[in-house]
């Protein structure tokens, strides 16, 4: 899924109790600490052209891929890491627990969505590199339905504002 669905997922469904900041960056972080990571790298040390916003086609100029990124597109796209930190966080910050739910959303998202090709989601790594061949997130019978659940989610947050007050 692309990152700006991962925050708009987490703010309309871990953000509605008052910190949406905190669920929009849960729900982008496992993005941001690969691909986000690596741009920085690659900004600052000269090896990229910029061409405007980071997408499927432009992650071509990215390559290669150095090693620590598949490292950590596994440390944060994992349900075994995932859950260790929420679990941790639990006994020190419970309030911050909620929006954290934003990043296992984040891998379920992702797991039916990458293919074998391009950073499948090794959910239980690293106990296991287990992966899913999915339908690739730009996809159109995977981008429609996207955006349209994303459309209905804030329509219901809207409306069940409006009503409340």
């Amino acid at each position: 899924m692309d990152t700006l669905s991962h925050a708009l997922w987490g703010k309309g469904l871990f953000g509605f109790r008052g910190s949406s900041k905190l669920a929009i960056f849960f729900g982008i972080m496992p993005d941001l600490v690969s691909f986000g990571l690596l741009f920085i790298v690659k900004f600052f040390s000269g090896d990229l052209n910029y061409k405007g916003p980071l997408t499927l086609d432009s992650l071509e100029q990215l390559k290669p891929y150095p090693e620590w990124l598949f490292f950590m597109d596994n440390l944060s796209h994992s349900f075994i890491i995932c859950f260790l930190f929420i679990g941790i966080t639990y006994f020190f910050k419970k309030e911050i627990v909620w929006p954290m739910l934003a990043w296992p959303f984040h891998i379920i998202l992702d797991f039916p969505f990458h293919t074998k090709d391009f950073f499948p989601v090794k959910i239980f790594w690293p106990f296991s590199n287990y992966h899913y061949d999915g339908v690739s997130w730009s996809s159109p019978e995977v981008w429609i339905p996207n955006c349209a659940g994303l459309i209905l989610l804030f329509m219901y947050r809207y409306n069940k504002k409006l009503f409340k007050s």
